[in-house]
Parts: C-alpha cells; structure tokens; sequence
C-alpha cells in the first residue's frame, strides 16, 4: 500500500547501552501488529538484531531500520546502537528522522552515552521524547530519572 508523504514518519530509538532501545522497538512492533512474537534480546531473539554478532553479545552494532503501521500512517523505525564505539551509527541515523525517542534506565537516569546521544540529536534539531524503561527493576525511581534529565540535558 502506497503512502500519501504527508502520513509517513521516521522515527529513531536512541539511548545509552543497555537503556532498552531494542526490547522498546520489539514492543511497539507487536502493539502495531508487524509482528506476531515478542523476540528477547537476552534470548537473541529480538526482530531488529539479525548480526550474529549482535545475537551473542546482546547489543546492537548497527543500526537497523523496519516499518509498521499505525492509525493511517507509516512510521518507520530505526533502532540505534547504544555503545560509544558506535556513536557514528547513530548519528547517520539522526540526518532522517522526524523525532526521536530517547530511552532512559529507570534505575540509572542519565547516563553518558545518553548525553552524547541528546546532543548529537540537538545538532540535528531532532524533536524528542522521554521514554522512562525499567520501571519494574529494584531501585527503579522516576521521579529521579526524570530529574536527571532536567538537570543533566536541560529538556524540559
């Protein structure tokens, strides 16, 4: 089915390593109904990990885009690597996306690659959201996380 531009929106997942990123992106694919299982990066299941490379260690290393659809429009998903060694990954990512979501460790909160990430996406003005993951971890504190990325990244 073809897509009127106007309904077509690409959308970036980025954060520091181990945020969530990809376990994020995995869900919002079910919840779309583009797939049909929930993959597991700790299984080496997850749908946007297909390197080998990525299977075993449980993190991604390039960036890898998919698409679903959502109440008429297309939204195109790009699920970024999170470790610094990759940061040039996301950036090649930034130059296409109409926003971002930035995923936070409900535990952690801002953390350095999630600083670099931000202004990586503030130099290409990326619009962003917030999204807190982990909220189910001992320790896991949103007020505190949301906090730190008031004062750390200065988002409102």
């Amino acid at each position: 089915m073809a897509f009127d531009k106007s309904k077509i929106r690409n959308i970036g997942i980025i954060a520091h390593i181990d945020a969530g990123k990809t376990t994020v992106t995995e869900r919002v694919l079910y919840y779309t109904g583009r797939i049909h299982r929930m993959g597991e990066v700790h299984d080496g299941a997850a749908t946007m990990d297909h390197m080998v490379q990525e299977q075993e260690r449980g993190i991604t290393i390039t960036s890898a885009a998919t698409t679903t659809e959502w109440l008429g429009h297309q939204i195109n998903i790009i699920d970024t690597p999170g470790h610094i060694d990759f940061t040039a990954e996301v950036q090649r990512s930034l130059r296409v996306l109409d926003g971002g979501v930035v995923v936070f460790d409900a535990v952690a909160g801002v953390q350095p690659q999630s600083e670099t990430v931000w202004r990586q996406a503030n130099d290409y003005n990326v619009p962003r959201i917030c999204f807190i993951n982990k909220m189910d971890r001992t320790g896991a504190d949103f007020v505190r996380a949301v906090g730190t990325i008031r004062d750390r990244l200065k988002a409102n």
